[in-house]
């Protein structure tokens, strides 16, 4: 599969899983655990969730994946913007480390920016870090202004976003930015969430054109672009054995120039700024 670095040296996969509306009802519970323990064997070792996940839910369903197998996982967390404080961000940390289980996660995001200093913040991070509570820090749903802001505070890891077919806004002008720094981006539903855009993103004729080319879905080639994207991560989430298979079988496929200017033929890229996309 194909690997991504981060900045600190830490390599991950190119496809994790992702971990949104896990943990918010107990009887969906196990099947969550064995979800992410499948994901596990087959590769997708960054497991990404959040404190604001479940109320803290989809934490407690990580650590309960990763019982006897942390040494596998790469875990990426986030801190509530009201939470992130320099003591309310550490008092958060310490609350997703007993939920996962674990002395120390790996990358800790800031969720989105608050009304907390970013300042503060980061200053958190960075005694989190130096504590080995952390490993590495940086933040999600930041905007490019955002991010040069953050860069004057600090060092952050990467940058999570909302990045698909559909919403490919970030071409412009951000994901460049993170590309010339090399620094990865995250990208938060790869396939879309809500049934109307999702429907919206598969159905298109375009992609399934491409799809029937591959013999695979529309959702695999979907996932594929995204996963060919120099410096990104898809962190799609997945419960149903069925999809997490398919979800790592789309990492196998090798989109041609034509797939690809197909696909662009079908989702245009953007030709001017956007507001960033945010779930």
């Amino acid at each position: 599969m194909k690997m991504i670095r981060f900045p600190l040296g830490a390599e991950v996969p190119a496809l994790g899983q992702g971990t949104w509306n896990m943990g918010e009802k107990s009887s969906r519970k196990q099947d969550e655990v064995r979800a992410l323990q499948l994901g596990l064997d087959l590769g997708m070792t960054l497991i990404d969730t959040a404190e604001m996940y479940g109320e803290g839910g989809a934490e407690e369903v990580v650590g309960a994946a990763l019982a006897g197998r942390r040494d596998q996982a790469f875990i990426v967390s986030k801190v509530y913007p009201h939470n992130a404080s320099f003591e309310g961000a550490q008092q958060a940390c310490e609350r997703s480390l007993r939920r996962l289980k674990t002395d120390c996660i790996d990358l800790y995001l800031l969720h989105w920016q608050g009304h907390h200093p970013l300042a503060e913040t980061f200053d958190a991070f960075e005694t989190l870090r130096k504590a080995g509570k952390i490993k590495a820090y940086g933040v999600s749903n930041f905007d490019l202004e955002s991010m040069e802001e953050a860069l004057t505070y600090g060092a952050p890891a990467t940058n999570q976003v909302l990045y698909n077919l559909t919403k490919r806004g970030i071409e412009f002008d951000l994901l460049p930015w993170a590309r010339q720094r090399r620094m990865p981006l995250m990208a938060y539903s790869p396939l879309e969430t809500s049934g109307r855009e999702q429907a919206a993103l598969l159905d298109n004729p375009g992609l399934k054109l491409v799809a029937d080319a591959h013999n695979v879905t529309p959702a695999q080639i979907a996932l594929a672009w995204v996963l060919h994207q120099d410096g990104v991560i898809a962190i799609p989430k997945a419960v149903d054995p069925v999809h997490l298979r398919a979800n790592r079988a789309a990492a196998d496929i090798v989109l041609s120039s034509d797939d690809l200017a197909a696909l662009d033929r079908a989702f245009p890229p953007p030709r001017r700024r956007r507001p960033l996309d945010m779930r």
